[in-house]
């Protein structure tokens, strides 16, 4: 072999060897963020899931992430997740929508359709079916720069705690009860204040008097121990409720190679499913928590539980006219997320849909 071939063959060997672990050696930043502190199942299963399985789909591609995690209002407050994202101060993280009814008011559809199905799976999948058949909900976020990963979750059944008991809802009347973002409307014809509020502040908020209760899911009223403060339990069947998912900035997505993004969307799809097993599991344990007795635990009979819906005003309808004239397909959304659950089996405390 001549020294020039030698030469030549030695220098594409080096370009090559130059060229292959600069693109299979590539650190990528990602701070994830949500507001919670990480006792709540949707910031833990960001730590026990959706990373875990990003880092491990993106084995041998030649990619890795560096995560700094960023909970519990190190970075973003409750409802500041999408802002920080939005603003580039977070790449990726669990936005509770909940909390955004004007920005994200699609998003919200399950809370403005109280006494659904009480599992948290039909809510879910029925919500994934609304990604897939109506553009309008992704396109949702883009207005925000943000993409919506999946990952979507759902709170448990939500159910009313209380200072005092509460056996109709007659019971109701002059008490200040927080709730969560729109779920403040299922108070309106009850004789009940609604107060808006979120779980960060309940305990101290019923402890001091600043309200009398909360509308509240049981897997996080346990942990924040509302059953101190708040010893009555009843259960309403108000229903799951769709509250949030895993998103990212979409300029900062769409930047990054196929490898991250598709380990990204796996991350989020690992992320429910995980969710949703320890939900289950949890729900048991968190009820046997918060109403331990007979005394401090009442199931809303069915009558006064549909008594209770119609003297709602149509939240439903109120709530799909506003939104349809800020130019979102809202009507769409309600009647076909109402006819996912209702092919499910979900029983409906009353008929949402608009004509």
């Amino acid at each position: 072999m001549t020294h020039t071939i030698r030469r030549l063959l030695t220098g594409t060997a080096l370009a090559a060897l130059l060229a292959g672990p600069a693109l299979a050696d590539e650190t990528i930043d990602i701070t994830i963020v949500n507001g919670h502190p990480p006792i709540f199942l949707w910031v833990k299963h960001l730590t026990e899931t959706f990373i875990p399985t990003v880092n491990a789909a993106l084995e041998g591609s030649g990619y890795t992430i560096n995560w700094t995690e960023a909970y519990g209002g190190t970075l973003a407050g409750v409802g500041g997740e999408l802002e920080a994202i939005e603003d580039g101060l977070a790449e990726v993280g669990v936005v509770p929508t909940v909390f955004m009814p004007n920005q994200l008011p699609l998003q919200n559809v399950t809370y403005n359709t109280p006494f659904g199905p009480s599992d948290p799976r039909v809510v879910m999948e029925a919500m994934e079916v609304l990604y897939d058949t109506i553009p309008g909900m992704a396109e949702s976020w883009n207005t925000y720069d943000a993409v919506y990963l999946g990952g979507g979750f759902a709170l448990d059944n939500y159910l009313l705690m209380t200072n005092f008991p509460v056996n109709s809802i007659d019971d109701l009347a002059g008490h200040r009860i927080a709730a969560p973002g729109p779920a403040v409307n299922w108070l309106e014809g009850t004789g009940a204040v609604g107060v808006a509020g979120n779980l960060t502040t309940y305990y101290n908020d019923i402890q001091t008097g600043v309200f009398d209760g909360v509308i509240v899911f049981a897997t996080a009223a346990a942990p924040a121990r509302l059953q101190e403060v708040a010893p009555y339990v009843t259960v309403t069947d108000f229903g799951a409720q769709s509250a949030g998912g895993v998103i990212a900035n979409q300029t900062w997505f769409d930047d990054q190679p196929e490898p991250v993004q598709a380990a990204l969307r796996a991350g989020a799809v690992a992320y429910q499913e995980a969710y949703i097993a320890e939900q289950a599991q949890r729900v048991a344990a968190a009820m046997a928590v918060i109403a331990p007795d007979a005394e401090h635990l009442h199931t809303l009979a069915p009558e006064e539980r549909a008594r209770w819906a119609a003297a709602l005003p149509d939240v439903a309808g109120t709530w799909a006219a506003a939104a349809e004239g800020a130019g979102l397909p809202a009507t769409e959304v309600l009647n076909a997320y109402v006819g996912a659950v209702r092919a499910a089996g979900a029983d409906l405390g009353r008929d949402w849909t608009q004509r």
